[in-house]
């Protein structure tokens, strides 16, 4: 197991080594230049955001992360009902969609944020998510992911997102059928992610297409420029940081 990820490049037959972050920020309601130093740290391509804010200004607070963290805002947001992709200059958007999810009365209204980018000649597809308290809900919400994810048409796709139950769980396990638990297929760093203060479950994950070189993912506990003490102060959860070789669409179906 490697004690420090890849960086981000793009290698000699178009393929790019991409890093994406996975983070419930609970409504930046924490210590948030704390949890913009761990974001910088992780220099991330993409990341996959739970819990941004919502309500008053949530356009706001959302550009005033991006720009803390030398990001740029992706999609998602209060029109998602929470997820939120960040991305850096290294992508290329082709197109966002935000997306409601149907609600059940007494749950909170749940959302993905979604985009296709390209970064170098890879091409993918990106969705944030956070799934439901209730596991019925959270089980049907997983295969509506899935279906989102085929309805997006890309040859490869990345899933970040807050699944609010641990690998056990019905709509964890209906997610890892069909994608790659990154941890699962090469851990790297920390395993559980809630809570920072005494972590005992992995209820946070990274998820990616088959075809996808899962080069490492885990909780950046040692992480250059990561400290415990930004860990635990930045949010309720702790980040996931997965380090990702995508490889390069070939041009005949670089807009299929």
């Amino acid at each position: 197991m490697a004690t420090v990820l890849p960086n981000s490049r793009t290698e000699p037959d178009g393929s790019a080594v991409v890093r994406v972050l996975s983070y419930n920020i609970r409504s930046l309601r924490d210590d948030e230049d704390a949890l913009a130093r761990v974001i910088r740290a992780c220099a991330p391509d993409l990341v996959f955001i739970q819990e941004a804010p919502r309500f008053f200004r949530w356009r706001k607070h959302a550009a005033r992360l991006a720009a803390k963290t030398d990001l740029v805002v992706l999609s998602g947001g209060a029109t998602a009902a929470g997820p939120l992709l960040l991305c850096s200059l290294r992508a290329t958007v082709e197109r966002t969609q935000d997306v409601l999810l149907p609600l059940v009365p007494g749950q909170h209204r749940r959302g993905f944020a979604t985009a296709v980018v390209t970064i170098g000649a890879a091409r993918l597809g990106v969705l944030s998510c956070h799934l439901s308290l209730a596991d019925a809900e959270r089980h049907a919400q997983a295969g509506l992911l899935i279906d989102r994810l085929a309805a997006m048409d890309v040859p490869y796709a990345v899933v970040g997102g807050d699944i609010n139950e641990t690998p056990s769980g019905r709509g964890f396990q209906r997610i890892a059928a069909s994608l790659q638990d990154c941890w699962a297929t090469a851990p790297w760093g920390g395993e559980h992610t809630f809570d920072p203060g005494r972590p005992r479950r992995r209820i946070d994950a990274v998820f990616a297409s088959h075809g996808i070189e899962v080069l490492g993912c885990g909780v950046p506990v040692e992480h250059p420029g990561v400290s415990a003490a930004d860990l635990r102060a930045a949010s309720d959860h702790l980040p996931v940081l997965a380090a990702l070789r995508i490889p390069a669409v070939h041009p005949a179906f670089a807009n299929s």
